[in-house]
């Protein structure tokens, strides 16, 4: 079983001091909602993030969309054997059932994210999404993996393949992607991790990272040569 977290994820309602800004204010009254109702998005709020704390990494919906829309598709996730959760920077865990088929515009993710963070449960009738507070420390102590793998660009170089050497399909791993665009975690990586594994010279996207590391772990349990010979 891979536990895939999408960690310190730049994904949150508009901040209290962010609410008074007029573009804000305008997009939140074309919702219905009150401007901290919904999700901070710097694409739409880049006048508001300007010279806000953290404002060049924060308000990226979009990262953990593209990450949740590559693992979800996966043969490993359609095998069952693929746990995927979304860490924020406010300490928020979200649950993803491996069942959801998210929404594939960007505008209609941050509506389900808005209901998400409002009621807790996205769609409430049959949550398929679940929010619940929690630090990264505490999930992943909780999945109790065997081994736990952080791709960060501070870690040893060395390729996905040489991590995952030894694990069969009993084993739980846990692999952590971070959800920001640039920067380092914002929580204390290394005390969770058993290894920090750096897997190009070069900075990568997360959900680059999401795809080769899914990717990766089907080749190493033989997911692929398995499907294709039924």
């Amino acid at each position: 079983m891979l536990n895939l977290i999408i960690a310190d994820a730049e994904v949150e309602q508009v901040p209290k001091e962010l609410a008074s800004h007029r573009t804000i204010g305008w997009l939140a009254w074309r919702k219905g909602r009150l401007p901290t109702e919904i999700i901070l998005n710097s694409s739409a709020h880049y006048e508001a993030l300007r010279g806000f704390v953290d404002g060049d990494r924060r308000g990226r919906p979009d990262i953990v969309h593209m990450g949740l829309l590559f693992a979800l598709d996966t043969p490993l996730n359609r095998e069952g054997l693929l746990r995927t959760y979304v860490h924020t920077r406010n300490n928020q865990i979200i649950k993803i059932d491996p069942s959801v088929r998210l929404p594939r515009m960007q505008n209609r993710f941050e509506g389900l994210l808005e209901q998400l963070f409002l009621v807790g449960a996205a769609p409430p009738e049959k949550p398929l999404l679940q929010l619940k507070k929690g630090t990264l420390k505490g999930l992943v102590e909780g999945l109790k993996s065997r081994r736990v793998i952080t791709f960060s660009d501070r870690g040893k170089r060395r390729s996905i393949s040489e991590a995952y050497a030894g694990l069969s399909r009993d084993d739980d791993v846990c692999v952590i992607v971070g959800g920001f665009p640039r920067g380092d975690f914002l929580s204390n990586v290394n005390s969770i991790s058993d290894e920090m594994v750096s897997i190009d010279p070069e900075q990568l996207t997360a959900p680059t990272v999401v795809a080769r590391a899914i990717y990766t772990y089907e080749e190493t349990l033989g997911i692929t040569r398995s499907r294709l010979a039924r």
